[in-house]
């Protein structure tokens, strides 16, 4: 491998946390639809919650890691202690508080709720699909 193909993978490869949200977004829609019309609104409605507080959830995450990191090598723009914290308990309080809410509206609703919670595992692997598919069509 030359070092200029060298480079455009790792270019390939660092985006990836870009593209897992497109992922989500597309499967969230998609997978909603499907719910609706195989499932019906509540259960749909309760997935279409859960794909949301997952997005939210992964894009906190994010936030929380690169936080963490910076705050580790203590190189960019310092946050508090105690904003990091907070963020990261809100994200449990939300997918409570959601759940909760479902469950008094709608109790078959928290299964679709549950079910969208895993969003985030269907982007991850839809990412690790289309960088096998780069991988043999472009060698990278």
């Amino acid at each position: 491998m030359s070092e200029n193909e060298g480079s455009r993978a790792e270019s390939f490869y660092s985006g990836a946390l870009a593209r897992i949200p497109y992922f989500m977004i597309a499967l969230a829609l998609g997978l909603s639809a499907a719910a609706w019309f195989r499932f019906g609104w509540r259960i749909a409605s309760g997935f279409a919650c859960g794909c949301a507080i997952a997005y939210l959830n992964f894009h906190w995450l994010e936030r929380v890691v690169s936080a963490l990191a910076d705050r580790a090598t203590q190189t960019a723009y310092k946050q508090s202690s105690s904003g990091i914290v907070f963020r990261f308990l809100l994200r449990y309080f939300l997918m409570a508080a959601a759940a909760y809410a479902i469950f008094n509206v709608s109790p078959a609703s928290v299964y679709g709720l549950f079910a969208g919670l895993f969003l985030p595992v269907g982007g991850i692997a839809c990412e690790a699909a289309y960088e096998v598919y780069m991988a043999l069509a472009r060698g990278f």
